[in-house]
């Protein structure tokens, strides 16, 4: 538009149309003309599913964004959304006129939650359309993997109704078994046809096998969000550290079930949006304890095996709940606390990365022990985190204000260990509590272990030792 905004389709209709025929144009091509209705609905009310949405840029643009990621070593999960549809009369909705990719029924067919429709995913042309799309986007934008939503709502007939307000499936079950051939069908398709893609559920009840492969009765997926550790955890951190020795057990009990599943430790959207505050504001306290909670539950997560997802403006303490409808808050990196809280994500990413003790064995019972899970009344937890070739770490987290000066824990060996990191240093913001860098363990047996060490911990922090 001469002065800068973008055309609208009408006014584009009005001046393009009658210029391309008096060019003698036979065809347009318009991409993308695929939209979602709603920008609340963050692009989860697609209506597009083999276009990006224009209020960004075009397919291209999206190619190239996904290629600089690749060239710095990124890769890049594209969020896609089988599990419902809107009912905008310009987009699939009752597309021929008919119930053509939904259900006639509104108890088969309908979100009432949400508003929106749900594929019928007995239909042979309903699902080829959805795994088209899946193909789709793997293959000509190079996405490295697909995150599923709501796969819940998918799996049950019965999800979010009431009596009668849903129908059993052929056997009396509440089961969509439509829907679990499709997500099987799906991640058989990507795990053959792409190797190495990657295919996440966000799946929220307790269904069996999630993660497992299709052949051993498994849905197929590479991975699940941990739901229950992301409430367990939440709820945890927003106790006043005083009552915490009481709750003790709502950090140890995702042990209990963590290698039922290959496990995603989230941190998402949905934990910082409508009405739930952000993390920092989720923190008890004064300032100096907010800060140092956020600090640590970023560590407790980057510490705990499981892969990680956090949300953007956790990463620097953004104060304000998020929203779609503006930027985030990056004039707070000004301040030493939020630039400190980056750091530590930051180096606690790198860790992640360069020990193979804190990732190689996420999804093995082996790359984790207990060192001591029942120290409650001083809200302590300390564990060790093994690689493949044995080599290992050891945790300690104090989840009080109060520092523990010569608090004995076991250690794997006697000799002398590294503070490879602490949450409370000063360069992330915290009060500079700590061991000096290196810490000495004797040959005297402690919890189980052969050996053992008098160290500090620092408040509201934790520690990671690696052995030198």
């Amino acid at each position: 538009h001469p002065d800068g905004k973008p055309y609208l389709w009408p006014e584009l209709a009005e001046r393009l149309i009658p210029y391309a025929v008096g060019q003698g144009y036979t065809h347009l091509e318009l991409l993308p003309i695929t939209e979602h209705p709603l920008d609340e609905s963050w692009g989860y009310q697609t209506t597009g599913y083999f276009a990006p949405t224009s209020r960004y840029g075009s397919p291209d643009d999206l190619r190239a964004f996904i290629d600089a990621c690749h060239r710095a070593g990124l890769g890049v999960i594209l969020d896609w959304v089988p599990g419902h549809f809107p009912q905008d009369s310009w987009a699939l909705a009752r597309y021929d006129g008919t119930a053509l990719y939904e259900h006639e029924d509104p108890r088969l067919g309908l979100h009432a939650d949400w508003g929106t429709h749900i594929f019928n995913y007995g239909r042979h042309e309903v699902r080829s359309f959805l795994l088209s799309s899946a193909h789709w986007w793997l293959s000509e934008f190079h996405f490295d993997g697909l995150r599923v939503d709501a796969v819940a709502s998918m799996l049950y007939l019965d999800y979010s109704r009431k009596e009668g307000e849903w129908l059993p499936n052929q056997y009396g079950g509440r089961e969509n078994l439509e829907a679990i051939e499709f997500l099987k069908s799906l991640n058989a398709m990507v795990h053959a046809e792409f190797p190495g893609a990657l295919t996440i559920a966000e799946e929220s009840t307790a269904w069996p096998l999630v993660s497992r492969p299709t052949w051993t009765g498994g849905l197929g997926f590479s991975m699940k969000w941990n739901m229950g550790w992301m409430n367990d955890s939440l709820r945890y951190f927003q106790r006043d550290p005083i009552h915490r020795r009481w709750h003790h057990d709502e950090l140890t009990f995702g042990q209990m079930y963590a290698y039922g599943e290959n496990y995603v430790l989230p941190l998402s959207h949905d934990e910082v949006v409508h009405g739930k505050g952000s993390l920092l504001g989720k923190m008890p306290g004064d300032d100096w304890q907010r800060f140092a909670n956020l600090r640590l539950l970023l560590a407790w997560q980057m510490l705990s095996p499981g892969k990680k997802l956090t949300f953007m403006g956790g990463e620097f303490g953004q104060q304000r709940e998020w929203s779609e409808a503006r930027e985030l808050d990056w004039g707070l990196l000004a301040d030493p606390r939020h630039d400190g809280v980056r750091r530590l994500s930051a180096d606690l990413g790198r860790l992640y990365r360069d020990l193979p003790a804190l990732h190689e064995l996420d999804f093995d019972g082996a790359g984790f022990a207990w060192v001591d899970c029942h120290d409650s009344a001083q809200s302590v937890l300390s564990w060790i985190r093994r690689a493949r070739d044995g080599r290992c770490l050891v945790v300690a987290i104090n989840f009080t204000p109060h520092p523990r000066h010569g608090y004995r824990i076991g250690m794997p060996a006697a000799g002398s260990w590294e503070e490879v990191l602490n949450s409370d240093s000063g360069y992330y913001g915290g009060a500079d509590i700590g061991n000096g860098g290196i810490i000495e363990a004797v040959a005297a047996p402690w919890m189980g272990l052969p050996a053992s060490a008098a160290i500090t911990l620092p408040p509201l922090a934790a520690v990671i030792l690696k052995a030198l």
